[in-house]
């Protein structure tokens, strides 16, 4: 007689099963309760793929494209189908690079190939054909060293060398049709369950691929090109190839031939040509310009970059002034209220706009103001004597959430303003295959910095990561075009530094906490870096914000 497992799903229900049965075949049972295909699943909370089999009685969830865990898992598995198209189209010595991310998509090259755009239709008609094929996705684990050796054959160098790094014993080789591949993270089951991508063409070899995403799990969005955001990336990325850093390979080799000291030093120098292009533009156009406005989102470095902005521009002769959007907050009582009852403080409706306004009219006219402080202990704005009066072609510094929204500083001209939007905008990737999240540098960067000042745990800051994104996406991403210039504040070396610092504090995350399998993917992530030490790190670094030390505290 076959052993039985008990199979509970989500606390609601209880089902039997024999030994064996596939994660897939169970979660048949269930997809009545999502809109999408399930991609993914959750075994006694550990992230787990529908082609493993269940041996013991368990508790599961699933994840279809909708969520954050079944949307990564989609979006790893098209960009697999994507290689699979091209090489099967053009040869298996023709490659893929997934380059970085752009509006919701993915940009993409073709090394070994000039492409145009009725190449990308082909390609993208090719992916559609192994989607119609529903490909089982087959993984086979190997060891390590055999794994280098097979890249090494096909001549994909840039996996033999990120796989040299690690220190896994064994590895997980992916397969469609006739293709391998590596991925550190979880595939779909098969090619079936991508039903859904557009390839769009944009110049020189590249395109980008875009699928739903879980703002919109519907369907594909049209891509919408931002050019400046693009070509921020795009330098940023051949500077790199510049330095001999196109990966995470490159820099790891730096590491442990033991120069990473002088890659710290071009790295920031980046950073800092940055800042001077922008401060010697303002200063051209000092008589213009009253308001430098700063925004990005969470964990970009908004502060450290303010402050040394205004540094630049005093070198300059260009006095500024600094005003905090935080002190024109409503008082607590007045706080716009969420549906779920949470006070909604990332709203533009939680800011006093009209005496904000009231008060940059006045400091323009020439007036003293007596400016508010915000106590966010007792929730209400006070006044304690501080004040402001500016001098002619003083320069008022504004960095904050909604910095770029024309209705944060509606009583003063555009043409009066100068809009700077931040990120970091990393450039650096595993492999042609596997890219780096410019969301997982910032996540890192905030689990550390509030561990440090404010005491939270790994888990506490992941736990919060899905509002800052929605906040991000309402008041930030949407209002990035109107930006004068773009600071990418990525620094090529800073994911060994956060390595060292932020894998204690995942490794705390208890096995039932609900966060566990992020902290696990993250510790997964960083185990392709080597790490760090931050002793050559300037005291004025952005990354100073986060790990501590920085002469702006």
């Amino acid at each position: 007689m076959a052993r039985m497992i008990k199979v509970n799903y989500k606390d609601i229900e209880e089902l039997e099963f024999e030994a064996g049965v596939t994660l897939k075949e169970v979660s048949e049972k269930f997809k009545n309760h999502y809109n999408y295909p399930i991609l993914i699943g959750m075994v006694d909370n550990d992230i787990t793929e529908l082609t493993e089999e269940l041996t013991r009685s368990c508790k599961v969830d699933f994840f279809d494209r909708s969520t954050t865990l079944g949307n990564s898992t989609y979006g790893r598995t098209t960009q697999f189908m994507l290689v699979v198209a091209v090489k099967e189209l053009y040869g298996e010595n023709v490659d893929v690079v997934i380059d970085f991310s752009i509006d919701k998509g993915y940009y993409c090259e073709i090394k070994g190939l000039d492409i145009d755009k009725p190449d990308i239709k082909k390609i993208e008609e090719k992916m559609k054909e192994i989607k119609k094929q529903d490909y089982i996705i087959n993984k086979l684990s190997v060891s390590r060293f055999d794994a280098i050796k097979y890249f090494k054959q096909k001549k994909q160098n840039d996996k033999a060398r990120a796989l040299k790094y690690i220190s896994n014993t064994y590895v997980n080789l992916y397969r469609i049709n006739k293709i391998y591949d590596y991925f550190y993270s979880e595939l779909a089951y098969s090619t079936g369950q991508i039903d859904d991508f557009k390839l769009t063409y944009i110049k020189d070899n590249g395109f980008v691929l875009s699928y739903p995403d879980t703002y919109n799990p519907e369907c594909t969005l049209d891509y919408k090109h931002h050019e400046m955001l693009f070509n921020s990336f795009l330098n940023y990325s051949r500077w790199g190839e510049k330095i001999g850093i196109k990966n995470a390979a490159d820099l790891n080799q730096i590491v442990s031939d033991g120069k990473y000291n002088d890659l710290i030093r071009l790295a920031e120098t980046y950073y800092n040509n940055q800042l001077a292009d922008i401060a010697e533009k303002i200063a051209q156009n000092n008589k213009s310009i009253k308001l430098v406005l700063i925004a990005g989102p969470s964990s970009a470095g908004k502060t450290t970059t303010s402050k040394k902005l205004q540094t630049y521009l005093r070198s300059k002769g260009v006095r500024t002034h600094q005003i905090s959007i935080d002190d024109y907050f409503l008082d607590r009582s007045k706080t716009p209220v969420k549906p779920n009852g949470e006070l909604d403080t990332e709203s533009l409706n939680a800011v006093d706009v009209t005496l904000f306004n009231k008060h940059l009219t006045k400091l323009f006219e020439g007036e003293r103001v007596e400016l508010p402080e915000y106590n966010f202990l007792l929730g209400k704005r006070e006044y304690r004597g501080k004040s402001l009066k500016l001098e002619e072609n003083d320069i008022v510094i504004i960095e904050g959430l909604h910095a770029l929204n024309e209705d944060l500083t509606i009583s003063i001209e555009r043409k009066n303003k100068f809009k700077v939007y931040i990120n970091a905008l990393t450039q650096l990737n595993i492999d042609n295959h596997n890219r780096i999240h410019t969301s997982d540098t910032r996540k890192l960067r905030r689990i550390v910095r509030d561990n440090k000042y404010r005491s939270y745990t790994a888990s506490q800051t992941l736990n919060m990561w899905g509002n800052i994104r929605e906040g991000e996406e309402a008041h930030i991403f949407p209002f990035q075009d109107d930006a004068d210039v773009i600071i990418n504040s990525a620094l090529i070396y800073e994911l060994g530094i956060l390595k060292t610092y932020a894998e204690p504090l995942l490794f705390s995350v208890e096995e039932n906490d609900p966060m566990y399998s992020e902290a696990i993917r993250l510790i997964n992530f960083l185990r392709n870096f080597l790490p760090i030490p931050s002793d050559y790190i300037p005291q004025d670094s952005v990354l100073r914000e986060f790990i501590g030390g920085s002469c702006f505290e």
